[in-house]
């Protein structure tokens, strides 16, 4: 089983969500929260279960929770969870902006 590590921007990501989500319905946010928490559990079992997203960069997977996509790539020594965003999102252009760019 592969540790599974959330960078600061999905922290980030998911704080947001979860307070927007917390000013509506507070049990929302925590069936939301439990189920990230659940979800990224099983990507340390079975981190190749996600979908490829080689469009979007390279060696990029992205599974779904309930109406976001956890964006993750898989190392030899983790599972790291970069990004989590709403579906309604413009994705493409969010996980464009995030890649590296040569100097």
């Amino acid at each position: 089983m592969l540790p599974v590590n959330r960078t600061e921007q999905a922290e980030t990501d998911l704080a947001e969500i979860l307070d927007y989500l917390d000013e509506r319905s507070p049990a929302a946010a925590e069936r939301l929260a439990t189920a990230v928490d659940e979800r990224c559990e099983l990507l340390g079992q079975f981190p190749d279960m996600g979908r490829a997203r080689e469009e979007l960069a390279p060696g990029l997977r992205s599974i779904a929770v309930e109406r976001y996509a956890v964006f993750y790539r898989v190392t030899a020594t983790a599972v790291e969870v970069l990004r989590i965003l709403h579906g309604s999102r413009d994705i493409e252009g969010i996980m464009k902006a995030d890649a590296p760019h040569p100097e």
